[in-house]
C-alpha cells in the first residue's frame, strides 16, 4: 500500500506539472493584452501595471516564478481583471460549486448504479432495454437542453422550485439533477458491464446452482467486483461535475466557479486562469487517488500490481 500511494502521488505531481506548463504557454499565446479596457491608457501606465504584476520579465522567469510563489507564499497571484487575489476568488465561489457537485454526484449514484444493477440482472429484457435507453438519452441530450426544459415544465409548475437562483435548499434540486444526469447515465452503463462480467464468473454460477437467493447473490457475490468500473469512474466524475458546471451554473444562476473560467479566458486573465486550472487539477488528482484507494479496498489485486490493469 505505501508503494501504491507513492506511485499515485508521483503521477499526480507529473500531471500538475504538465497541466501548469500547457496552461501557462497557452495563456501566453492568447491574442490581446490582459489590461485592455474601454478607456485608453498611456503606454507608460501600461508598462507600470505590467511591472507591478511581473509581466515585464522574460517568459522563462515568469514560468518559474509562479510555482515558486505558490510553494513559498501560498499565493496564486492577483487577478488582473478583478484586482483581487485569485485565492480569495476561489474560496468565495468554490463552496457553491462543491455543494452543487456533491448533490449532482448523489443524484448520479442514486439513479445510475441501481439502474445498472437492475439492467444487468434483467439482461435482454424490456427492463434492460428501457434502462439502457434512458441512459443513452442522458448521454446524448446536453445539459443546456435539459436545464431550460426543467425550468419550463417543472419549476414553473411545482411550488417551492424556482426557475433560477441560489440560496434556498430547493434551489439545489434542479441544477443538481441537470448536472448529474450525464454522470448517472455513464454509471448505469459501467455498472451494467461490471455486473455482467462478474455474473459470468464460475463462482457466481456455482452459487446460483446451489440455490443461493438472488438478493444474496447480488449483495455477497456480485456487487463488490461488479462495481469496480463505476468506483474508478467516480473520482474524475466528481471533479468534472465541479469544474464543468459552467453551463448549468449559468442557466440556474448559481454563483459558482464555472463562470470564472470563461471570464479569465475572455479577459486574458493569466493568473486567474492558472490558479483555477491548477486548483481543479489538484482536485482531480486527489479524487483519482481516493477512487484508486477505494478500488484497492474492493480489489486487493490493485494494491499488489499498483494499478487497475
Amino acid at each position: 500500500m505505501p508503494r501504491f500511494l507513492i506511485d499515485r502521488l508521483l503521477q499526480g505531481l507529473l500531471v500538475l506539472f504538465a497541466l501548469y506548463t500547457i496552461t501557462f504557454f497557452l495563456a501566453k499565446a492568447m491574442p490581446g493584452e490582459p489590461f485592455t479596457s474601454e478607456k485608453n491608457i498611456s503606454a507608460e501606465t501600461k508598462a507600470n501595471i505590467r511591472k507591478l504584476y511581473g509581466l515585464d520579465k522574460p517568459i522563462w522567469e515568469q514560468y518559474l516564478a509562479y510555482p515558486k510563489n505558490i510553494l513559498s507564499e501560498g499565493s496564486f497571484g492577483i487577478s488582473t481583471s478583478k484586482g483581487r487575489p485569485v485565492f480569495d476568488i476561489i474560496t468565495q465561489s468554490f463552496p457553491n460549486s462543491l455543494i452543487l457537485g456533491l448533490c449532482a454526484l448523489g443524484f448520479a449514484i442514486g439513479i445510475g448504479i441501481p439502474m445498472g444493477v437492475l439492467s444487468a440482472f434483467r439482461k435482454n429484457s424490456w427492463i434492460d432495454w428501457a434502462c439502457m435507453t434512458v441512459a443513452m438519452v442522458g448521454i446524448c441530450i446536453p445539459s443546456f437542453t435539459i436545464g431550460p426544459l426543467l425550468q419550463i415544465y417543472v419549476a414553473a409548475h411545482i411550488p417551492g422550485l424556482k426557475v433560477a437562483g441560489w440560496g434556498d435548499i430547493g434551489d439545489i434540486i434542479l441544477p443538481s439533477f441537470t448536472l448529474g444526469l450525464v454522470a448517472a447515465a455513464y454509471l448505469a452503463r459501467l455498472t451494467r458491464g461490471g455486473i455482467l462480467e462478474v455474473l459470468s464468473q464460475d463462482f457466481v454460477r456455482t452459487a446460483r446452482a446451489k440455490g443461493v437467493p438472488p438478493v444474496q447473490v447480488i449483495l455477497k457475490h456480485t456487487l463488490r467486483g461488479g462495481l469496480l468500473p463505476a468506483v474508478a469512474y467516480l473520482g474524475p466524475a466528481f471533479a468534472a461535475l465541479i469544474s464543468g458546471s459552467f453551463i448549468v451554473e449559468t442557466i440556474f444562476q448559481v454563483p459558482g466557479m464555472g463562470q470564472h473560467f470563461v471570464n479569465a479566458a475572455t479577459t486574458r486573465d493569466e493568473f486567474l486562469l492558472l490558479g483555477l486550472s491548477l486548483f481543479f487539477g489538484f482536485l482531480i488528482v486527489i479524487m483519482n487517488l481516493l477512487a484508486d484507494l477505494l478500488t484497492g479496498l474492493l480489489d486487493p489485486r490493485v494494491r499488489q500490481t499498483g494499478g487497475t490493469d
